[in-house]
């Protein structure tokens, strides 16, 4: 799902007479005082009057434009490391196994599966005829080589197959085998993947996109995938759209695809644009796009509402922001010190600021749509100026001349990594306040986003502001906080954590998982790796040109996609 997000200030605005303009102004007046009482509910709330689409858009008949911020050009499911990148990727693979609106697992590329009683057998059927968008069979061994690729020693893309515990998988990976045992080709149509534990993520782990063998695989021995990756910038896929071209900062071009299994996409075209927060509302007032998403607090809302042709979607998100501390900072490694940041921080002040009444604080790095949400039993971690000043006292970080702290000759400065969205444009003044009140100084670095994450990845940092992708399980929201996950982030580690995470992941009963993930959020908020921030309700919009966008947060628009047509 793109994190597109939106900033009012910095919009374009319809232009108005005189006259006119004063009407709006009086109307917003009274909108923004009455807001309060005037929640915009869950769901989709129509457009009021489709007489209003931009000219601009009705000359568009037979492509549909969306708003997409900052992809990097890694067009491969697998080894992405920018979440714009995996939208793109959304529109060109298709998954062996779908999640329907609930979360729930549906057939995909796969037909049907089936788990054995001791849940370590998945056999999984693939549709017939299915076929990649160049016309070449797609079967098995497609998917027996894509999980092949994923455990080879080379790979380091964010996909961890070893949770899948498939068997083989680490001999294949330590060189002590040619193949991958567990993984058992029956015929062109069925798969037996073994494993040697049952594990709550394992049918999402096997479930992904599938990678042609014939295309990706050319030349492909254990330890070589340096071809592959030649082919990060020419994708072949099976997913509804073909991709054409990506023009840096500006779009990338996408055509239908005539061999999509569930039958050729009714619009001939799609286009992501390039957006930012100074130009998406504008643009999608203009008509230059038809689908764009927004920052949901009461201004955009009523200001879409004003257009009269959008289609305005509201629905809670699953991902939540956070600040993770770089634990190969000395200083970091207190965590005295980094409690004292949290209670330091008024979080309550940067949600209201922000969402205004469309987001709340983040206490557990999950979100309140979850089964797994546990409303009590953690450190809520309300801002206390006087407890964080009291922190850092224990820690020996006392007050200089100046009223920042020094520690053995060291001043308590801290650099905050960020990206430019609505979210940081609040962060950085209202952090710098708070902390300088307690003694610590704050200097922000706002870079584009892949500046941001080569910056992080280089550990070239104390502070770093981002949010999670989608969280499609709970497990999902603190495999970063895992040792070995961590190693090459932050560099959190915590033994308890670990076995937490591997209980919570091997446990199969959602009833029985809970209690573990509960434990857990209470030992992450005890010794807390991030600073936790908010979660938020995502606000998207969608031209009234355009029929058939039902976003929701398991599939952002592109599960919606296959069945998006121009009204005639």
């Amino acid at each position: 799902m793109a994190k597109s997000l939106h900033d009012s200030k910095t919009r374009g605005l319809p232009r108005f007479t005189p006259l006119k303009l004063a009407v709006l102004c009086g109307s917003l007046l009274f909108s923004s005082l009455s807001i309060a009482d005037e929640q915009l509910k869950e769901g989709i709330t129509p457009a009021t009057d489709a007489s209003q689409i931009p000219a601009a858009a009705k000359l568009r008949k037979d492509t549909v434009i969306a708003g997409i911020s900052e992809p990097q050009g890694i067009f491969n499911p697998y080894f992405f490391v920018n979440g714009w990148d995996e939208n793109v990727t959304n529109v060109i693979f298709a998954r062996l196994i779908d999640l329907d609106s609930h979360g729930e697992s549906v057939p995909g590329l796969a037909e049907s599966w089936t788990v054995s009683p001791d849940g370590k057998t998945y056999t999984i059927k693939l549709h017939p005829n299915l076929t990649f968008s160049d016309g070449s069979p797609l079967t098995a061994e497609d998917v027996a080589f894509t999980l092949t690729v994923l455990y080879d020693p080379k790979y380091d893309g964010d996909t961890d197959i070893s949770l899948a515990h498939i068997v083989g998988g680490d001999d294949y990976k330590a060189g002590k085998a040619d193949s991958v045992s567990g993984l058992k080709v029956i015929d062109p149509q069925t798969l037996q993947v073994t494993t040697t534990e049952a594990g709550a993520t394992t049918l999402q782990k096997i479930g992904g996109p599938v990678l042609s063998k014939a295309y990706y695989g050319k030349g492909y021995s254990r330890g070589n995938l340096d071809y592959l990756r030649t082919l990060h910038g020419k994708p072949l896929g099976n997913g509804p759209y073909v991709y054409e071209k990506y023009i840096p900062g500006q779009e990338i071009r996408f055509h239908a695809n005539t061999h999509y299994y569930k039958g050729v996409p009714p619009t001939p075209r799609f286009i992501y644009r390039v957006t930012n927060p100074s130009t998406n509302f504008q643009l999608f007032q203009t008509g230059d796009t038809d689908y764009d998403a927004f920052t949901s607090r009461p201004d955009d809302i009523e200001q879409l509402k004003l257009l009269g042709f959008a289609n305005i979607n509201l629905y809670g998100s699953s991902d939540y922001s956070k600040i993770e501390f770089n634990f190969r900072r000395p200083a970091l490694q207190d965590v005295k010190v980094r409690q004292a940041l949290i209670y330091g921080l008024d979080r309550q002040k940067l949600v209201d600021v922000v969402y205004q009444g469309y987001g709340t604080v983040a206490n557990e790095p999950i979100s309140p749509i979850s089964w797994a949400f546990n409303s009590e039993g953690v450190n809520q971690y309300k801002y206390d100026a006087a407890q964080a000043k009291k922190l850092l006292d224990e820690a020996g970080w006392k007050v200089g001349s100046d009223g920042i702290r020094e520690k053995d000759g060291k001043r308590l400065e801290l650099t905050l990594l960020v990206s430019k969205k609505v979210l940081n444009d609040a962060l950085i003044p209202i952090a710098k306040e708070n902390y300088r009140q307690i003694g610590v100084l704050l200097k922000p670095q706002v870079l584009d986003f892949n500046a941001l994450m080569s910056q992080r990845k280089a550990g070239n940092y104390d502070l770093a502001s981002f949010s999670t992708s989608t969280l499609n399980d709970p497990h999902d929201g603190v495999w970063d906080f895992y040792s070995k996950e961590a190693a090459t982030q932050g560099g959190y580690n915590n033994p308890q954590v670990d076995e937490l995470i591997h209980q919570a992941n091997a446990e199969l009963d959602i009833e029985k998982r809970k209690p573990i993930y509960h434990k857990l959020y209470q030992v992450l908020a005890n010794d807390p790796p991030v600073i936790l921030l908010a979660n938020r309700k995502i606000l998207s919009a969608s031209s009234a040109r355009v029929t058939g966008f039902k976003p929701d947060i398991y599939n952002g628009l592109t599960g919606s996609l296959p069945d998006v047509k121009v009204v005639k």
